[in-house]
Formats: C-alpha cells, structure tokens, sequence
C-alpha cells in the first residue's frame, strides 16, 4: 500500500458514501480513495463508525435538531447496515457456489489424472518388462556370440590341419615320384612290381588329397554360413535393444510428466482448502456479532446509532 493514507482521508470517503445513501465498505472506501490494503481500510473504517456513533449521538442531543430527523437517521444507518448484510450474505452464497463449482472440478481432473498416472505406471512396469527381456535376449546372443566364436576357432583349426595334412600328402607323393624315377633303373618286374605299390600309393595319395579338399571346402561353407547367420542375428538384436531403448525413455518421460502434474493438483487442492476456511469463519463472524450487538426496543437513539455501527465491520 502506498504511504500516506490517513484516518481524516478514510473518514471523509466514508461521510461521503453515507451521504449518498450507501453503505461504507472497504471495497467501496478503497475505490474512492484509489488506495490502501483491506486490513488498514477495514481498521481505520472501526474507528469511523465509533466516531459516528459519537457524532448523531452528539447531534440528537443538540436542542434545535427534531427528535424526528434524529430517528430518521438512525433509521437509515439501520437501513444501511440490514443492505450490507444482505449484500454480504449474497456475496457469500456466491463465493460457495463458485468455490463449490471450483472443487468439483479440481475433484473430476484429479480423478484423471489420477487414471492417467496409472496409466504411466503400468506403461513404465511393461517398458521395464521389456527391457528386463532385451537385457535376456542379449544375454543370450551374448552366449551364442561366444558359441560362434569358439566354433569358428575350432574350424578353423580343422581347417589348418588338413591343410597341413595336404601339404604333407603332397610332399609323400613328390617323395614316391623321386623314389619311382630312382627304381626305373631296376629290372622290369621290379619296376612293374614298384609302379603298381606306387599307382596304388599315388591313388591314395590322390583320394587322401581329394577329400581333404572337399572337407576344407564343407568346413569353409559351414564357417561363411554361421558366420553370415550370425552377423544378421546381431545386427536383428541391435535394432532391437535400440526400439526397446526409446520406448524405455519415452515412457520415463511421461512418467515425469504425469508426476509433476499430479502435483500442481495437489497444490491447487490445498490452495482451494485454504480459500474455504475464512470464508465460513466471516459469515459465522458476521451472524456472531449481528445478534449479540442488534438494538434494542426502548433505547436512546443516541445508544440505537453506535449499537447499529458494529455489524458492518466485517466488510
């Protein structure tokens, strides 16, 4: 609130709104003055309606003002206060209905958002469910990889050696060769005798080579088949952990999302609460005070004006 504002200020706007036949509120007096917070308006407007009290009594007692026109206004300040109430009362049902509306609706999105986290929460128990299955199926590629390579070794050392066996044969079979063109100086039947041991040797030495060969060739296909298998099997796992990955974040995203929306619910509910509360403490404040402080029959009229002043304090 600016600095500045005085008694003899809210004083002045009070007379003035008294004078024309309305009920001096704090809303009303902050208008006509442009400023001050409620709490400093609302105290300094006590300490005018205990003035004015003062000041009909004052008037009343004067010889040259008519008992009539005192009663008169006394009878309008008591006509002024019975509107404001009215108006208050009003005003109040209207505050309950709209913070009534208010907590239904804060119930109803509650209600969905309640459904909506949920719904989150089971999202995220499946997506971890599936990663759990990714981390499995990994596993277990990571077994058949080690299974692979352990097979690929092992080929390849079967390869190795009928290689070796190859160059072996070969090396006989030159040897044999030597050994046929050393005996073809011998006598015929010998050199008939030597070439059938050594047909057959060659022969054996041919099928020997031969099969070697083509288990080489059967292991080098078995090995570029597991090998092609298992490439497509890694690259197919891959994508897999990938698409199971993001589905992983998204859901840990809208998990976050739903809790940080539950809650501002949360603190608007609370907020919503605490807005109820004054208000049902003002009307059984104003309800209090108007019974106890309502005038009565047979008084003064100087009593009756500072008796009927009281119950508009709770504007």
């Amino acid at each position: 609130m600016p600095r500045g504002i005085t008694q003899d200020q809210v004083n002045t706007a009070a007379d003035t709104l008294l004078a024309a036949g309305e009920n001096p509120t704090v809303e009303k007096v902050r208008a006509a003055l442009g400023t001050g917070s409620p709490n400093t308006v609302m105290r300094m407007l006590d300490a005018w309606r205990v003035g004015l009290g003062e000041r009909l009594r004052q008037l009343q007692a004067l010889p040259d003002i008519p008992a009539a026109v005192g009663e008169a206004m006394t009878e309008l300040w008591r006509l002024a206060v019975t509107i404001a109430d009215q108006q208050l009362q009003a005003r109040v049902a209207e505050e309950r209905a709209a913070l009534a509306a208010a907590q239904a609706d804060l119930a109803t999105e509650r209600t969905r958002w309640t459904a909506a986290l949920a719904e989150a929460e089971t999202a995220v128990a499946q997506a971890n469910a599936t990663r759990d299955l990714a981390e499995h199926v990994c596993t277990t590629l990571d077994g058949q990889l080690q299974d692979s390579h352990a097979l690929r070794d092992d080929l390849v050392q079967q390869r190795d050696r009928l290689q070796t066996l190859t160059d072996q044969q070969r090396l006989d079979l030159e040897a044999l060769r030597a050994e046929r063109a050393a005996l073809e100086q011998l006598t015929r039947q010998e050199r008939e005798q030597l070439a059938a041991q050594l047909r057959q040797a060659e022969d054996r030495a041919h099928q020997e080579v031969d099969r070697a060969r083509q288990e080489a060739r059967s292991l080098q296909g078995r090995l570029d088949t597991h090998m092609r298998e298992h490439e497509k099997t890694i690259a197919t796992a891959t994508a897999r952990q990938t698409t199971l990955q993001v589905a992983l974040h998204e859901a840990e995203r809208q998990v976050a999302h739903h809790a940080g929306r539950a809650v501002a619910l949360e603190q608007a509910l609370t907020q919503a609460a605490a807005r109820s509360t004054p208000v049902g403490s003002r009307k059984t404040k104003q309800r209090t005070r108007s019974s106890t402080k309502r005038p009565k029959t047979g008084e003064p009229a100087g009593r009756r004006g500072r008796s009927v002043a009281d119950p508009t304090d709770a504007d």
